[in-house]
């Protein structure tokens, strides 16, 4: 029997209060792969500005890597050692985010696979957006900035995904990001200068029960104009 809409609407509220930031999770569960192939996917199919993807998911699960990682990932201490998998989201950079970059060639006919004229059409309206519409090509920095706020839509989508199968997780932005690159440099796991780090999140079972959700109300947050 087919869920109604009102029991899916429950279904998906239900996974955002189940949601919260673990610190910790239980070491001895494993997520089944089928489940974390089913989290990535939908980081996968996420959306992203102009259909261009600038994301990357590196999936850490070397023990001493992690522990690598953890002098410089003070958000992680917790969560490193703990986490049934964990995900560093790469961002790309100007390199590959340029208007007249090699990638968003090919994302633009081997993968969306438009027409010669639609890719036109794109590029003109592309190099617009990054000149004059948001000004990105002001700095290197603002093209990875404005591709890292993409990343949080497959991150949340990913995150929320978890929810809805008893999974949780916890968003990382509190890490060096200088030295925590350096880091996956020297393990080969970054090279060049197409990708940088734009947030980690880990994923498992939590050990302890959260304290009740707490948010604003709807009315402290939105306003309608008509």
């Amino acid at each position: 029997m087919r869920m109604t809409k009102e029991e899916k609407k429950q279904q998906i509220i239900e996974a955002f209060h189940f949601r919260h930031a673990s610190k910790a999770f239980e070491p001895t569960k494993i997520i089944p792969k089928e489940d974390f192939d089913f989290i990535l996917e939908t980081g996968r199919l996420s959306p992203s500005s102009f259909g261009f993807e600038p994301w990357k998911f590196i999936v850490i699960q070397n023990p001493v890597l992690r522990e690598k990682l953890k002098p410089v990932v003070w958000g992680g201490q917790g969560t490193i050692p703990t986490a049934s998998h964990l995900v560093l989201i790469l961002s790309r950079t100007v390199e590959d985010m340029h208007y007249d970059a090699p990638y968003i060639q090919y994302m633009n006919h081997e993968v969306h696979q438009f027409p010669h004229e639609v890719e036109q059409l794109r590029y003109q309206a592309y190099k617009k957006f990054q000149e004059h519409d948001f000004h990105l090509l002001e700095s290197e920095r603002a093209v990875f900035d404005w591709a890292s706020k993409q990343t949080y839509i497959a991150l949340g989508n990913m995150m929320t995904a978890a929810a809805q199968i008893g999974i949780d997780s916890c968003p990382m932005e509190g890490f060096d990001k200088v030295a925590t690159e350096e880091i996956l440099r020297e393990e080969g796991i970054l090279t060049g200068n197409r990708y940088g780090l734009a947030t980690i999140v880990a994923f498992g079972y939590r050990v302890k029960e959260p304290r009740p959700k707490t948010r604003q109300s709807i009315e402290q947050i939105v306003d309608w104009v008509e």
